[in-house]
């Protein structure tokens, strides 16, 4: 819980898989979910042992049906979708925590028609000249 900064949006992530602990921002949903979530008598916000997040997870891809989804693949789909709603290299980096701007450029699939209505609509507001 203290690790959630509630004024700033943010959350800082102490132990990360690299190493190098970071703080990210927080959309309004995310934020809203967090601080929505009962507070127990643990520092945690959710405390969830490895193996039972692993059994929910199998549980949940059975219950839809999906055979072949890893937790892992939602971090691709969301380092994506951050491209796509126009994010910098840079800003997605600082959330996703690649430190290698080419492992990150594996997660872009970036299509020449969505360039281009970037571009005309920067040209549209002035923000492109």
């Amino acid at each position: 819980w203290d690790d959630i900064n509630e004024s700033l949006r943010t959350l800082r992530i102490p132990v990360t898989k690299n190493g190098h602990p970071r703080v990210i921002p927080l959309s309004s949903k995310a934020l809203a979910t967090l601080l929505g979530t009962p507070r127990g008598i643990s520092e945690r916000v959710y405390e969830v042992s490895p193996n039972a997040f692993r059994l929910a997870w199998e549980r949940l891809r059975n219950r839809v049906g999906i055979k072949n989804l890893h937790f892992h693949d939602l971090r691709h789909e969301a380092i994506s979708r951050f491209f796509e709603m126009g994010l910098s290299t840079p800003e997605v980096a600082l959330i996703s925590g690649h430190r290698d701007p080419r492992m990150l450029f594996r997660y872009t699939h970036l299509r020449a028609e969505d360039v281009a209505e970037k571009i005309h609509s920067m040209q549209c507001t002035g923000k492109f000249d």
